[in-house]
């Protein structure tokens, strides 16, 4: 049986990811497509739990680095318990998030620094590629406005206006570094809509 495709939904706070990924899911199952839904920080009992200590606390609560160390310990575990067993039988895996949210948050505006985050990368995840990573873009404002709208503000959303400005740009160069790999979606505007142009995009390039 081939391998599965990794399909990763990256963007900043309230960007729709996770809502886009069931959609995806959907529209993926009608065409015969078996596929597993996951989400980072997150996606095995192991990286819950770590979860639960950087969505909540402090703005401050960690340094960039510790706070990458701990996003790499959860994402080596969802790959070990959810992410390769399922791509390895054959499922196409849908992530919201995976390491480019590292690299944007922690990374680049953080200040951890692209160097620590690959190193752990090449530690952690090995040669592990996304096939298709979508980028979700929508003004900042837009964007906090729904977050603020489904309730529970967690740690990242109370980072303030210029924070999320910076990740808005350090999303987009990632994606322009990476062409090959990376499509940005204009993620403002009705949701069918959002879905649509993401069904495109996964056509176009794994279809």
């Amino acid at each position: 049986m081939s391998r599965g495709r990794f399909i990763t939904l990256e963007g900043g706070e309230g960007a729709g990811k996770s809502t886009q990924v069931r959609h995806l899911a959907s529209w993926l199952a009608e065409r015969g497509i078996e596929t597993v839904t996951t989400r980072e920080p997150g996606g095995s009992p192991g990286a819950e739990a770590i979860r639960a200590l950087l969505v909540s606390g402090e703005t401050d609560r960690w340094d960039a680095v510790t706070e990458t160390m701990l996003h790499f310990a959860a994402r080596r575990d969802h790959l070990r318990v959810t992410v390769l067993p399922a791509l390895e039988r054959g499922a196409w895996v849908i992530s919201d998030r995976f390491a480019d949210s590292t690299r944007a948050y922690q990374g680049i505006v953080q200040g951890a620094g692209k160097d620590v985050v690959e190193r752990l990368y090449d530690l952690a995840v090995g040669d592990l590629r996304p096939d298709l990573t979508l980028v979700l873009d929508l003004p900042v404002a837009t964007g906090l406005a729904r977050a603020a709208e489904r309730g529970g503000e967690n740690r990242y959303e109370r980072m303030g206006a210029a924070f999320h400005e910076r990740l808005r740009t350090a999303f987009l160069e990632i994606a322009a570094a990476e062409p090959e790999r990376c499509v940005v979606v204009d993620a403002d505007g009705p949701l069918d809509a959002i879905s649509g142009r993401i069904a495109a995009a996964v056509s176009e390039r794994l279809l």
